[in-house]
């Protein structure tokens, strides 16, 4: 397949140190060639990623970040660092698993996934906002669930997880229609089952179909085109339920 490749753009992506948000980084900025800013809780892992990248000619850099923390100067302070002054994709893509029965839930439970799954990145695109309106066109692509999908099958344990992606799910169409008069698009995919550790976490035994890197891909192609067609889109990308 063809990829539609303009030198010199930057993508910055969550949740980059394994599973889907790393394959993903990869494919940024190894084969679309993209300058990509890797955000994640693990340091190491990080730093892995950044030298894998480097060794085929892809260009990331990385920041150590709980999203747990709410803080998020320090995201447009490392761009400023590195004297980025545009950014063309954001992929909120990091998430919080919380596999409880509803009737043992604590609130840090449900503040915790709220956080991370819903606050963060409306907050984060609050503090790349300068950044994304000197892009020549940008593209906000939010990471949601099958589970935060009105109408998808729903599964025990998961209230908090997929009520906070459904909460995300509102935010993309929110933040569309806030921002449908600049540059800035903004879209939303509904990951079904992929193979990745959140899922084996919350479904012990299940096989899923897809690959991260398959995922990965898909991902890519869509930050890198789809907003020259669509904005305030939500998306189910699954093959089957869960």
């Amino acid at each position: 397949m063809l990829l539609l490749i303009e030198m010199n753009k930057t993508a910055l992506i969550t949740g980059a140190s394994s599973g889907i948000g790393r394959e993903t980084a990869l494919k940024l900025a190894v084969e679309y060639k993209y300058y990509v800013i890797a955000i994640s809780r693990n340091a190491t892992l990080l730093q892995l990623l950044k030298e894998e990248a480097e060794a085929v000619g892809g260009k990331i850099i990385t920041l150590t970040l709980d999203l747990l923390d709410q803080d998020f100067s320090p995201v447009s302070g490392l761009l400023k660092e590195h004297k980025i002054t545009s950014l063309d994709v954001l992929i909120n893509n990091a998430g919080l698993l919380i596999n409880k029965p509803f009737t043992d839930l604590q609130h840090n439970d449900l503040f915790n996934s709220y956080k991370v799954n819903a606050i963060a990145p409306l907050l984060l695109v609050q503090q790349l906002l300068p950044f994304l309106k000197n892009a020549k066109q940008a593209h906000i692509v939010n990471i949601s669930s099958m589970g935060g999908f009105q109408g998808a099958t729903k599964f025990s344990g998961l209230v908090a997880y997929s009520s906070a992606k459904a909460a995300l799910v509102c935010i993309t169409e929110c933040i569309a229609e806030e921002l449908k008069s600049t540059n800035i698009r903004c879209n939303c995919l509904c990951l079904g089952s992929v193979d990745t550790e959140m899922l084996k976490e919350a479904f012990p035994g299940y096989q899923a179909s897809v690959s991260t890197k398959e995922m990965a891909e898909y991902i890519s192609r869509f930050a890198n085109e789809a907003h020259t067609v669509m904005n305030g889109k939500i998306i189910p990308v699954a093959f089957s339920t869960p």
